[in-house]
Formats: structure tokens, sequence, C-alpha cells
């Protein structure tokens, strides 16, 4: 099976708004639930969400936006589990 390609973005207004902490917790989340082998976690620039609070996330080919560190949680129990199981 592919792993799930989780991109996170690191540009510039990103960074401003946490986009550290955001992978520190994304990181803490793969781990948790067992999910290093179906998940490859990447850095990646600007997805030309800037205008959003929060850090921008590309899951395959889906683009969302706003995205802190207390909201990568439910958005790994909502969004990526479904698609690794």
């Amino acid at each position: 099976m592919d792993k799930l390609e989780v991109s996170i973005c690191v540009g510039s207004s990103c960074h401003l708004k946490g986009s550290r902490e955001v992978i520190e917790e994304a990181r803490e989340q793969i781990d948790r639930l067992h999910l290093q082998d179906k998940i490859e976690l990447k850095a990646a620039f600007c997805f030309g969400q800037c205008g959003h609070d929060g850090v921008t996330f590309k899951i395959n080919d889906e683009i969302i936006p706003g995205i802190t560190k207390e909201k990568v949680a439910s958005l790994f129990e909502d969004t990526i589990l479904p698609l690794v199981k």
C-alpha cells in the first residue's frame, strides 16, 4: 500500500502562524496512532491559502487551510485516519 502523503506548509506566512508546532503535533499523532508505515509527512511551501488563520495542509490533493496545533488531533481523527484504514 502506498503511503498517504501529508504535506504541511512551512512558507513564511504559515511559519509565523506556528507551522513548527503544528508539525511537531502531527509527528506526535503519527506516533500515538502508530501510523509511521502509512503516512509520509512532508514540509512544503505555499499552497496559496495565506488569508486563513492557521497552517495549511495538503492531504493527497486536498488543500485544508486553517489548522492550528489544537486542531491537529481532530484532523487526524476525522480526515487522515479514514484514509489509511
